[in-house]
């Protein structure tokens, strides 16, 4: 949207040092951010420019914030270019400006969210100790040290959480495992490679409120006992590395991290280690092989790494949305988190629309919600406009969802009963225009480029698959290969050792069942 913000209304700056929020968070600065910052900056203003996170509204980036006795005003889309008239004469663009948006906690996209992990985003300078505290930061760590290991594990099953990921296994058991396990040496590793299509939480999370992601991972290490931390960070995120090596040295000599956590007897340390663009080492074990300067591989389970993890120790490997729900649940109680949610799928999870979808961004939201209300309500439908086709739920595994089952609550038994996981959240919408055979194809081939190749059923069944879904779809001898491919689908599923060769046959198998014309 233009518009002439020359004749636009202004209220007088009302005291120095008023503060002006511009994001810092990658997406943001992908579409001029830095530029709004710097022209902002330029014009020497008596207000103080904070580099916050954004909220996870990306139609809406770049979004200026102003400060105001009411509350945040928001000013979305805002170029270099029309900065110094947005700030004629000194003075600030008041809700009448044509790009105010109003009171930012007021628009619906934002209001009707519940956000608990998502909080702080978007509200607090990230790297910031002081704003993170004034905003209920460190209350959990803080809680969680007056607690036995057991009673804060205790918390974490009643909260009912689970992992973040494809598996969605409970996050308690996995750390009673680790907890009961016999040794003098326990690590919590940070599973941060978010590959998944359409994902973008994690990398929002870490740039947003990178400390709320540490404080979880200090709360995990006091419940198993474990005095030191990996957050294995994937290379494709430089901005999201910047802010969490910052991040650790301002919490390290806070004394969060340490040899006596927030003046304890505790010791917990984390270190950042970068990947290097595997898709593979998003898959736990070989994420561990990655960290240990090894080939990423698959390992062969069991051992699980809850036993013999990293390093051949006790590992907790939790990815980040996980461990960041950790802190709210020790400040206020499992049974706070398990209030929200439907049936064993508790609490909140972070979905990222994308796609060709009017309203992007991540969207926190209790389990529940149907798939249709999340695309339409939240998402406002299709970017072009034209009617949706299908919605693939869950990164380059997931099924492709038709409107049949857009009704579907988004709970992990729920998806799970259709032939469809949740996993990390991602979704990505598609109009009518797409050609879903062309879509099947892309979904295996992206299986064959990132197999490990350790086993057979996924480096040869991936490969093979492809040539058939190509010879498929030059309808070369349609129901024998039609055949040929329904059954490398079930050799994958029940031959390969991770759930890469495992999963890469369900959005092929949701296109051979529900967008069968395409093929």
């Amino acid at each position: 949207m233009k518009a002439d913000v020359s004749e636009t209304k202004h209220t007088k700056l009302e005291a120095p040092h008023a503060r002006v929020f511009v994001p810092n968070d990658t997406a943001a600065r992908s579409v001029g951010a830095d530029a709004v910052a710097a022209a902002i900056e330029a014009l020497e203003l008596d207000v103080e420019i904070v580099r916050n996170g954004s909220r996870g509204a990306y139609w809406l980036e770049p979004l200026v914030e102003i400060d105001t006795p009411r509350g945040r005003i928001g000013f979305a889309n805002i170029t270099a270019t029309q900065v110094s008239a947005l700030f004629a004469d000194g003075t600030l663009p008041n809700e009448d400006h044509p790009l105010s948006v109003g009171l930012v906690e007021d628009i619906p996209w934002l209001r009707d969210q519940h956000r608990i992990t998502f909080r702080r985003a978007g509200l607090i300078d990230p790297l910031s100790l002081s704003d993170y505290r004034t905003h209920g930061g460190w209350a959990g760590l803080e809680h969680a040290l007056t607690l036995t290991p057991q009673a804060i594990i205790d918390e974490v099953n009643a909260s009912g959480l689970r992992g973040r990921g494809g598996a969605a296994f409970p996050a308690g058991i996995k750390w009673q495992t680790v907890l009961n396990a016999r040794s003098a040496t326990k690590y919590i590793v940070c599973n941060a490679d978010e590959g998944d299509s359409g994902t973008f939480a994690d990398r929002l999370l870490m740039e947003a409120d990178p400390f709320q992601l540490v404080e979880g991972m200090i709360i995990a290490g006091l419940a198993v006992g474990a005095t030191r931390g990996f957050i294995y960070l994937r290379s494709e995120y430089p901005h999201t590395i910047h802010v969490m090596t910052r991040a650790l040295e301002l919490a390290r000599s806070a004394g969060m991290l340490g040899s006596a956590v927030m003046g304890s007897p505790h010791a917990f340390d984390l270190v950042l280690r970068v990947g290097g663009g595997a898709y593979i080492c998003g898959e736990e074990t070989a994420l561990l092989e990655s960290l240990e300067g090894k080939r990423g591989v698959v390992r062969a389970k069991p051992p699980l790494p809850a036993l013999s993890g990293l390093f051949g120790q006790p590992t907790v490997i939790n990815n980040v949305l996980t461990l960041a729900a950790v802190s709210g649940i020790a400040s206020h109680g499992g049974a706070h988190y398990a209030g929200f949610g439907i049936d064993r799928s508790t609490g909140t999870m972070p979905f990222q629309l994308g796609g060709n979808v009017l309203r992007g961004g991540v969207v926190e939201v209790p389990f529940g919600i149907t798939l249709a209300d999340l695309v339409t309500r939240f998402g406002g439908g299709s970017y072009s406009t034209r009617p949706i086709k299908a919605i693939q739920v869950g990164g380059p595994l997931g099924a492709y969802l038709p409107e049949s089952q857009w009704g579907t609550p988004l709970g992990y038994e729920h998806f799970a009963a259709i032939g469809a996981m949740l996993g990390h959240g991602g979704v990505v919408v598609f109009d009518d225009t797409v050609d879903m055979g062309e879509q099947a194809e892309f979904a295996m081939a992206f299986c064959a480029h990132e197999s490990c190749g350790k086993c057979t059923p996924c480096r040869i069944g991936s490969t093979r698959a492809v040539e058939v879904i190509k010879r498929i779809r030059r309808s070369e001898s349609t129901r024998k290969n039609w055949e040929l491919l329904d059954e490398l689908c079930e050799t994958m599923e029940l031959g390969s050792l991770c759930a890469l060769g495992g999963l890469a046959p369900m959005p092929v198998r949701s296109v051979m069942k529900h967008f069968s014309g395409d093929l």
